[in-house]
């Protein structure tokens, strides 16, 4: 099977372009710099240089592939014209596109897929984007992955532990009791190369291992950089624009994605990971 993907040189494309060489898959993968070839090139894929704002390019690449994973994404309007090119050239083959579990809000409890939307404004471009790509003809695909961790900690070193390193102690908004949502990178790569292969047609998939207290989450990073489970509180604006995410309180079920595509995550303690141990 030939495979597109866009974002391959990223933190989640990276472990996706793994998960696609291990079982065999051939891979093209959209390469903007030379530093971003030189990954794919490393990991296997094929680069092809170029923009998520060609979609002229897109086009061609999903027409000639067998199905089409789309991890990049800039801003809803180029989202949306990128996701349009590849699932019409598509014609059909399994198009997987990127969505994310903070489009939920507040789920007050555990959710699935057929909750409500109520997202915080930083991702509220996702919601428009999402339904669009589902009611288009062809087989899209849609995951929605948690707080990625593993490898490096991508956003939560946004958040927190640039920031822990700086003052020896890691920040929690408010008391830290809000649950947020985690899954490691390699195994929600696993889940978008199951999903090329299994998922039906306008299927869709959270992709979460466990749901914990952000309190919890803040002091196994504390342990891991050596500052002993030291947290401190802050408000949601000390975080700037991810400040209302990570307030969220969010807690998601990925059971569909198991049950239905055959998912068994293999990393299922996050705080210990987290922690280093």
């Amino acid at each position: 099977m030939t495979v597109f993907v866009t974002g391959a040189s990223g933190y989640i494309g990276q472990s996706v372009l793994r998960a696609l060489a291990g079982r065999g898959e051939r891979v093209v993968a959209l390469a903007r710099s030379d530093r971003a070839e030189q990954i794919v090139r490393e990991l296997g894929a094929r680069p092809v240089r170029g923009e998520l704002t060609d979609t002229a390019l897109l086009r061609a690449q999903a027409a000639a592939a067998d199905g089409v994973i789309h991890l990049g994404a800039v801003d809803g309007a180029t989202d949306r014209a990128a996701a349009e090119a590849m699932l019409a050239a598509a014609s059909g083959r399994p198009y997987v596109h990127t969505g994310g579990v903070w489009v939920y809000g507040d789920t007050a409890g555990l959710v699935d897929e057929e909750a409500p939307l109520a997202p915080p404004a930083l991702v509220a471009w996702r919601v428009e984007v999402e339904r669009h790509v589902l009611a288009q003809p062809g087989h899209p695909v849609l995951i929605r992955p948690g707080v990625v961790y593993g490898r490096s900690a991508w956003l939560l070193e946004q958040a927190f532990v640039a920031d822990a390193r700086a003052t020896g102690s890691v920040r929690v908004l408010g008391d830290g009791a809000n649950h947020m949502t985690l899954v490691h990178v390699d195994d929600v790569a696993e889940l978008y190369a199951l999903a090329l292969r299994r998922a039906p047609t306008g299927a869709v998939y959270n992709a979460v291992t466990q749901n914990l207290p952000l309190r919890a989450v803040a002091e196994a990073l504390s342990r891991s950089l050596g500052f002993g489970g030291k947290t401190r509180s802050v408000g949601a604006e000390a975080l700037g624009p991810l400040g209302e995410a990570f307030a969220l309180d969010q807690q998601v079920s990925s059971e569909r994605a198991r049950r239905e595509l055959g998912w068994q995550p293999a990393h299922v303690d996050a705080l210990r990971e987290l922690a280093g141990e």
